[in-house]
């Protein structure tokens, strides 16, 4: 496709030459109602012509290749807000099967405690259960290693995992 493009621009400019060789007779050109100064000769009106088509051309090149990077930035916008979109509904997927699995170890584990005091029930807690919660006990202790640097080997044996609250 290159070397055809190339074979191209090759061909139009010998024709152009061939064009400029053979017309030396005096010419004028005129735009819009005036005649243009300096332009005597049949060769520099196509040369004139020649410089119009190439801005013409330049100025194409420029809008489609615009057209098409506005066209490709909003497809990609539109597929990263696709697959955000998706994400997201996966995230709630998720939350909503861990707290069910959450609340299903919380009632496997314990009781409900019965309603305490002759005013009815203690008031609950955003879970729905009444009272304190169990302290947990780690589940498996992992060691602190760390390298070089101060940085933990095992981002699960970091403070925020082994907190007992």
């Amino acid at each position: 496709m290159v070397f055809l493009g190339f074979l191209l621009v090759a061909a139009a400019i010998a024709a152009g030459v061939g064009v400029v060789l053979d017309n030396t007779g005096s010419a004028d050109l005129v735009v819009f109602g005036q005649t243009v100064p300096g332009v005597s000769e049949q060769w520099q009106v196509f040369g004139a012509g020649a410089a119009v088509a190439i801005v013409f051309f330049l100025g194409m090149t420029l809008a489609f290749t615009g057209t098409a990077r506005r066209i490709r930035v909003r497809r990609d916008l539109r597929d990263l807000r696709d697959e955000h979109e998706e994400s997201l509904t996966t995230l709630v997927a998720e939350k909503r099967r861990l707290e069910r699995e959450l609340a299903q170890a919380r009632q496997g584990s314990r009781p409900r405690p019965a309603p305490s005091g002759p005013s009815g029930p203690a008031p609950s807690g955003p879970s729905g259960n009444t009272g304190p919660l169990p302290r947990r006990e780690p589940v498996a202790t992992v060691q602190d290693t760390r390298v070089a640097g101060g940085r933990r080997s095992n981002p699960a044996a970091s403070p925020f995992f082994s907190r007992n609250d």
